[in-house]
Parts: C-alpha cells; sequence; structure tokens
C-alpha cells in the first residue's frame, strides 16, 4: 500500500506542478501578451499611415508634375515640390516609427518564446517522468492485479478511477506539450515575417531618404529661381486674389437674390430660402451626411485648403481661400456631392463656368469648368458628372474651386467630405 499512496503523491505532485505552470504561463499572457497585441495594434496604424502617404506621393507625381508644359511656371512646380517633401518627411518618420515598433516587437517576441521553451522542456521532463514511472508501475504488478488485490469493493473502485486518472492525465500532458511546441513554431515563423518586413522597410527608408535628398537640391535651386522675381509673383498673386473675391462675391448676390426672390413669393422675410417639405427634408438627409459626402473630384489632391494660410512657396504672403482646391487629372468632370437642383449657372471671367447646386439651405459651388453638362432647375443625383474641369496651358495643371455654402455664410468644405 505505501507503493499505491507513493503513485497517488507523485500524480498529485505532476498535476499541482503542472497548474502552477500554466497559471504562471497565464499571468504571463495577461501582463506581457496584451502589450504585444498592442504593439501590433499601434504598427498597423502605422502601417496603413505609410500606405496611405505612399498613395499621395504618388497622386502628386501623377496630378502635379506629369501634367507640366514646357513653359514651366516656377511657382507652381516649387509649390509642388515643397509639397512633395513635406510627404516625403512624414513617410520616413513613419516608417522610423513602423521599424522602432518591430523592434520591439521581435524583442518581446523572443522573450515569449523563450519562456514557451522553458514551460515546454519542464512539461517534457514531467511527462518523462511519468511514462518511466508507468512503466515501473507494469513491471511490478499489472493494472488487473492491481484492482484485484483490493480489500473490499469501494478500494477497486478507488484503484479504477486512479488508473483512468492517471492516464487521462498523460493524454492531457501530450496534448499540452503538442500545444507548447505549435505555439513556439507559429512565433517562430511570424517573428520571421516580422524581420523580413522590417528589413523591406530599412531599404524603402533609404530609397526615400535618398530622393528627398535630391528633391531639396532642386528646392534650393527652385527658391533662388523665384526669389529673383518674387516681386512679379506677389503682384500675380494679389490680382488673381482680388478676381477671386469678385467672382465670390457675385455668387453670394446670386445666392441672397435667390433668397429674397423665395421669400417674395410667399410674402416673408427673412435670411433663408422658403423651403418645401420635400426641400426640408432633402436639406435634413444633406446635414446628416456632414463628413460622410464623397469628393467633388473622382481622383484628387487638396492644394489649397479653406481659409486664410501662408503660401506654400512664398514666405510672409497670406493667402485667403472661401473653399478648396482640388487638382485632378485632365479632362476629370466636376461632380455634385449630394443630391439637389441647379440654382444657377454663372459664367467667369475667361468663359469658365461656376455651377451653383441647392441643397435647401446649403448652396455646393463648383467653379473653373471648361464647359457644364446642366441646365438651371435641372435635379441632379449624387456624384453625377456636371462637366469638365479646366486645365491651364501654363502650369498644366486641371484644378477646381469647390465652395460651400448655407444661405450666403461659407462652410469649411473639409468637415463636409469624406477623407479617404
Amino acid at each position: 500500500m505505501i507503493v499505491n499512496k507513493n503513485k497517488v503523491l507523485i500524480i498529485r505532485s505532476l498535476y499541482n506542478m503542472s497548474y502552477r505552470m500554466r497559471f504562471v504561463l497565464f499571468l504571463f499572457l495577461f501582463l506581457f501578451i496584451n502589450p504585444f497585441s498592442s504593439v501590433a495594434q499601434d504598427r498597423k496604424e502605422l502601417e496603413k499611415q505609410r500606405i496611405k502617404l505612399q498613395k499621395e506621393i504618388k497622386e502628386i507625381n501623377s496630378l502635379l508634375f506629369e501634367s507640366q508644359t514646357e513653359e514651366k511656371n516656377l511657382l507652381s512646380e516649387l509649390s509642388g515640390l515643397n509639397r512633395r517633401i513635406r510627404v516625403r518627411a512624414r513617410l520616413i518618420n513613419t516608417i522610423n516609427e513602423e521599424t522602432e515598433k518591430i523592434t520591439l516587437e521581435i524583442g518581446k517576441n523572443n522573450k515569449e518564446v523563450e519562456l514557451l521553451q522553458k514551460s515546454l522542456k519542464e512539461l517534457k521532463k514531467n511527462y518523462a517522468n511519468m511514462v518511466v514511472q508507468s512503466y515501473k508501475n507494469k513491471a511490478q504488478q499489472s493494472r488487473l492485479m492491481f484492482i484485484l488485490s483490493s480489500d473490499n469493493f469501494l478500494q477497486a473502485y478507488k484503484r479504477l478511477e486512479y488508473i483512468n486518472q492517471y492516464a487521462r492525465y498523460r493524454v492531457e500532458q501530450g496534448k499540452e506539450i503538442i500545444g507548447e511546441t505549435e505555439k513556439i513554431e507559429k512565433l517562430n515563423n511570424y517573428l520571421a515575417e516580422t524581420k523580413e518586413i522590417k528589413e523591406r522597410l530599412l531599404l524603402t527608408k533609404k530609397k526615400e531618404k535618398r530622393k528627398i535628398d535630391k528633391e531639396k537640391v532642386s528646392q534650393e535651386s527652385l527658391v533662388k529661381s523665384v526669389k529673383k522675381k518674387e516681386n512679379k509673383y506677389i503682384s500675380q498673386i494679389k490680382k488673381k486674389q482680388k478676381k477671386e473675391k469678385a467672382i465670390d462675391r457675385k455668387i453670394t448676390k446670386l445666392i441672397r437674390d435667390a433668397i429674397a426672390e423665395s421669400n417674395k413669393k410667399t410674402n416673408t422675410k427673412g435670411s433663408s430660402f422658403v423651403l418645401t417639405p420635400e426641400a426640408i427634408k432633402l436639406e435634413k438627409d444633406f446635414v446628416s451626411n456632414k463628413g460622410k459626402l464623397p469628393s467633388p473630384v473622382e481622383r484628387g489632391i487638396i492644394v489649397r485648403h479653406f481659409g486664410k494660410q501662408s503660401h506654400p512657396s512664398l514666405k510672409g504672403i497670406t493667402i485667403e481661400s472661401n473653399g478648396v482646391f482640388y487638382a485632378t487629372e485632365k479632362n476629370a468632370n466636376a461632380r455634385v456631392i449630394f443630391n439637389g437642383k441647379v440654382m444657377a449657372i454663372q459664367v467667369m471671367p475667361g468663359k469658365k463656368k461656376a455651377v451653383l447646386i441647392q441643397h435647401g439651405n446649403y448652396i455646393s459651388v463648383y467653379k473653373n469648368l471648361e464647359n457644364v453638362t446642366v441646365k438651371a432647375g435641372d435635379l441632379v443625383s449624387t456624384k453625377q458628372k456636371l462637366g469638365k474641369i479646366h486645365t491651364d496651358k501654363t502650369t498644366g495643371k486641371t484644378i477646381l474651386a469647390f465652395v460651400l455654402f448655407k444661405e450666403i455664410h461659407r462652410q469649411n468644405p473639409e468637415e463636409w467630405v469624406y477623407k479617404n
């Protein structure tokens, strides 16, 4: 009976050891693995940001550089180059952050592998001891004889239960060993993949650094050339800003007159349009889609934001924008951002056109169109084409000026249009 008691003690000690190991492993996973997953999650966000920046650089190259004319506009070229350098610098910073996260992840995963290997070694050692003990027990006495030699039925039942528990425990330990082995294998494979990603990122970083160094040389050369004609460019900018303000005043007057006409028809006075129930619902739908409205161009990048801002190329010069300017591809069409009605079509200097679309008390304006495919009074739907955008012969750029009003009050279009 002393031998049998020893067997039970061995199994209990092994079981308790396994439990402690499992508890330690659980504690490890809770304290350390969760931060690992957080690191991996942060890295995924950086990866998304990197891909977005790489896409933006491609768009800049395509929309701001490929369409250049032989007669170069130095100010336009410098503006595009400055933008590309800024985006590329952000890309390099993002790659730096991403590689740092990967290095941290690799280090922590190596520690996890090391701990799992220690755990696996202990499991295998305990399992080997069980196998040896089982072999010795079989040599001394068969299982059947062990049960039949019981003093009573209760003792026989307990011995049978002990044998079954012992067998189950061996199977459980075997499965645990297989599970730990698979974990280590998966982690090692993941580590190999992660290291490969890091190497590719470092290579990309080197390429981007070479490009930005080359671009900065071109930037310095362009700055010198622009400096020589700085007064000329400042004069051009002021004239252009004056023309834009004149156009905006005409559009504001056009909207104010339309509101007055709307009120006159119903003998009311107010600063808003008198709307039909359908128009009220349309406006409500328009407002509920704030931040989710599609871009007025299918493909493009913003080259001028809303409000007062520093000129992208000339220091000390402030420009003001009543809307957002999108650079897009040649022969591109402007498209309506939401269902509405064509309120008016305005002819601008140089025979270019602006289309005003009414969405209740909101009016979206699409300026710098070569031609239009709609007429006043037409009902239009979201993403419907309004007309081809004008391409400047000097710069080779195709720019859409997009303005948004609530009554006669200008809104920031970037707060309304979805940023992809």
